[in-house]
């Protein structure tokens, strides 16, 4: 059983930042590509961010150039860094593995092997 746990969500600031952390086993960082997205009350989810095995990331358009994703190999753990935070930023972020996975598999429709349970992030005015 597959198993991702996130980690690092807080209530800040409009302007502030946060880390984002996901941790998972061996396997699972190694043979899949891994990604975020997130889900605010009521609104639809919303795809931010992939990197696949190689490193290759892609971002949505909403948080590229403030959000980045990373990967630490050594710790079987993916990040999302995210700067300038926004009100609007305010959700459930979720963190997600699936060999096949893309921005359209995170986004409403799409599928994903593998899904963790979240991290609450809250962005003041």
């Amino acid at each position: 059983r597959e198993e991702l746990v996130e980690s690092g969500g807080d209530s800040v600031q409009a302007g502030g930042s946060l880390r984002l952390s996901c941790k998972t086993n061996r396997f699972t960082f190694n043979y899949n590509n891994m990604g975020w997205f997130r889900q605010a009350p009521g609104k639809e989810r919303e795809a931010l961010a992939v990197i696949d095995s190689a490193g290759i990331s892609k971002y949505a358009d909403s948080v590229r150039g403030r959000f980045t994703i990373s990967k630490d190999n050594a710790e079987n753990t993916l990040y999302l860094q995210m700067n300038n935070l926004i009100p609007d930023d305010s959700a459930m972020y979720h963190c997600a593995a699936d060999v096949h996975l893309t921005l359209w598999s995170m986004a409403p429709g799409g599928s994903m092997a593998f899904r963790g349970k979240g991290t609450l992030v809250t962005v003041s005015s």
